[in-house]
C-alpha cells in the first residue's frame, strides 16, 4: 500500500469494495510497530480490527445505512486529552496513568456514529503544555522529516502521525497554536474551527475559553470532511453556539473537481497581511510566506498590510489567561478518585501534595503556580484583570481588520522544526515560539496552517485567519493555495 492515504478518496474506496478497510488498519497497524517516532501512547489494535470488520462486512452486504456514513472504515487517530470509552485517557501525565473514561467525547461518538475506526490515542505535550510535545510523560515525539527535532506541540503525535502515515485522520486540540504549530511543523494541513463551531464535551480541560477540537490531516479536502463530521450541535456543551453553518466539504469538493478541470479558479478575495506577524521570523520562514503570498496574488485575491496595535501585548496577555484557567482547572486531580494514588495515605492536605507533586511535570507545575499566583489577592486585577482587557483589544483588531479583508494570511511559526532539547530548558524561548498563533484564540477567530514550502529542508506552514464562524471563505482559500502550490 502506499504510504499516504486521502480520507476521502479512501472512503469511497472502501465503499467501492476496492479497499479493504481491514487490510488497511492491519497495514497502519504494523507501520507504528515498526515505527521510532514514539506518536501512540496507546494503540487500540484488536478494537480498531473488529471496527473495519464491521466495515467490511457493510460493504460486503450492502448495508445501505452503513454505506451513507462519512468516514466508513476509514482510521483516525484521536489526541490523548479526549475522552474515549473504554480507553485510556492521559493527557500524556503521569496523574492520569490508568484512568478509563466511562464516556465517549461528543467528536469521538461522531466518529464513531459516522463509521470511523479509532486507531489509538496520540502523544501530546503534557495536558496540552507545550509546543514541543517533549513534556510528555511518555517521551518525546520524534518529527518524520528529521527525527532528531520536534514535532511541535501540543498535539505532536497527531501531526506527526498523519505526516509519517501512521494514520489517515487525526484529531488534535488547540489553546494557543497546538494543532497549528505541530501541522507547520510536520508539513501537514491543521485547523483551529472558531470558538463554540464544535462540541468540548469529554475535553479534559486546560484553559476553558481558549481551546477548540480540530482535525490534522493531509489535505484541505479532508480537513473540511473531519470537521463536517465533528462540528455537531451537542446540548451538553454550553460554550458552543447552535445554529451557525457546519457542513463544507461538499461545496469544497466540487470547486476542487472544477478547478481540476479548468484550472485552479482566481481567488475574487481580500487578503490582509498584519506586519506585526512577520517581522522577526526566520529569514527562510519569510522567504517561503512571501512566495505563498505571491501565488495567492497570481490567484487574483487582493493583499495589503495592515497593522495590530494589540499584538505586543498578546503573548503575555495569552499566558496570563491561559495559566490562571489551568490553575483552576487542574485543581482536580487529587488522585483520590482516579489516576495516580500513592501506597500510602497520609492527611489529606500532605497525601494531596504529594500526588500532584509525583504527578505532574515541571511545566505543569510551572504553569499552574504562575497561575494561581495571577489569580491570588492582591495580583488579580495587576495580571488576570488586565489580560481579558487586552483580550478585548486583541479581538477588536480582528474585527476591524475584518472590515477591509476577507482572510488574513501569516506564518504559521517563526521557524522551523528545532532539534529536541534545544529550547526545553528556556520556558520564556518556548513561549515566545506561539507569538503568531495566540492572537487567534484571544480573538476566536478560525485559522488553518497549510505547507507553503521549506526552509532548510523543514517545511513552513502558511497561516490563514479568517471571521467568526466564515470556515467557509478560509477553507475555499486554503484549498485554492493548496492547489496552486501543488500545481
Amino acid at each position: 500500500m502506499k504510504e499516504r492515504f486521502s480520507g476521502y478518496e479512501l472512503v469511497e474506496s472502501i465503499r467501492g469494495g476496492e479497499v479493504s478497510s481491514e487490510e488497511l488498519v492491519l497495514e497502519l497497524l504494523e507501520r507504528i510497530e515498526r515505527s521510532d517516532l514514539n506518536c501512540y501512547i496507546t494503540v487500540c489494535g484488536d478494537a480498531a480490527l473488529e471496527a473495519a470488520r464491521r466495515a467490511d462486512r457493510a460493504v460486503r452486504e450492502n448495508d445501505r445505512k452503513a454505506l451513507r456514513k462519512r468516514l466508513l472504515g476509514v482510521p483516525v487517530a484521536v489526541k490523548d486529552c479526549i475522552s474515549t470509552k473504554g480507553i485510556q485517557t492521559t493527557c500524556a501525565s503521569k496523574i492520569l496513568c490508568g484512568y478509563v473514561p466511562p464516556f465517549d467525547a461528543t467528536v469521538v461518538r461522531a466518529l464513531k456514529d459516522e463509521g470511523a475506526v479509532i486507531l489509538g490515542k496520540t502523544n501530546m505535550d503534557e495536558f496540552c503544555m507545550g509546543s514541543t510535545t517533549e513534556t510528555s510523560y511518555f517521551g518525546p515525539t520524534r518529527n518524520p522529516h528529521d527525527k532528531s527535532r520536534v514535532p511541535g506541540g501540543s498535539s505532536g503525535g497527531s501531526a506527526a502521525a498523519v505526516a509519517a502515515g501512521e494514520t489517515v485522520l487525526a484529531l488534535g486540540t488547540d489553546t494557543g497554536g497546538s494543532i497549528r504549530c505541530p501541522a507547520a511543523f510536520c508539513g501537514v494541513v491543521g485547523l483551529k474551527p472558531t470558538y463554540g463551531l464544535v462540541s468540548r464535551y469529554g475535553l479534559i480541560a486546560y484553559a476553558n475559553s481558549l481551546e477548540q477540537i480540530g482535525p490534522i490531516t493531509q489535505s484541505v479536502l479532508d480537513a473540511a470532511l473531519l470537521l463536517d463530521v465533528i462540528a455537531v450541535e451537542d446540548p451538553k456543551d454550553a460554550t458552543q453556539v447552535k445554529g451557525v453553518r457546519r457542513s463544507f466539504f461538499e461545496e469544497l469538493r466540487t470547486l476542487a473537481a472544477s478547478w481540476e478541470k479548468e484550472g485552479v479558479a482566481k481567488l475574487k478575495l481580500r487578503v490582509g497581511v498584519p506586519r506585526e506577524f512577520v517581522e522577526g521570523v526566520d529569514t527562510g520562514v519569510e522567504k517561503a510566506f512571501w512566495a505563498a503570498v505571491e501565488r495567492l496574488k497570481e490567484l487574483g485575491a487582493d493583499v495589503g498590510e495592515i497593522s495590530f496595535r494589540s499584538m505586543r501585548f498578546a503573548l503575555a496577555a495569552y499566558y496570563v489567561i491561559a495559566m490562571s484557567e489551568a490553575s483552576s482547572n487542574l485543581a482536580r486531580y487529587d488522585g483520590l478518585r482516579y489516576g495516580l494514588r500513592l501506597e500510602k495515605d497520609e492527611d489529606w492536605h500532605t497525601t494531596f501534595s504529594k500526588i500532584r507533586g509525583k504527578g505532574f511535570g515541571e511545566e505543569v507545575k510551572r504553569r499552574i503556580i504562575l497561575g494561581t499566583f495571577a489569580l491570588s489577592a492582591g495580583y488579580y486585577g495587576r495580571y488576570y484583570l488586565k489580560a481579558l482587557k487586552v483580550r478585548t483589544l486583541v479581538r477588536h483588531d480582528f474585527d476591524e481588520a475584518f472590515k477591509r479583508f476577507d482572510v488574513l494570511a501569516t506564518p504559521t511559526m517563526p521557524f522551523v522544526a528545532f532539534k529536541l532539547g534545544e529550547r526545553i530548558k528556556d520556558p520564556l524561548s518556548l513561549y515566545l515560539a506561539d507569538v503568531n498563533t495566540v492572537p487567534i484564540n484571544l480573538a476566536g477567530v478560525p485559522s488553518i496552517s497549510v505547507p507553503c514550502g521549506l526552509s532548510d529542508g523543514l517545511p513552513v506552514g502558511l497561516q490563514l485567519i479568517g471571521r467568526h464562524f466564515d470556515e467557509a471563505t478560509l477553507l475555499k482559500a486554503a484549498l485554492a493555495f493548496e492547489m496552486a502550490w501543488k500545481d
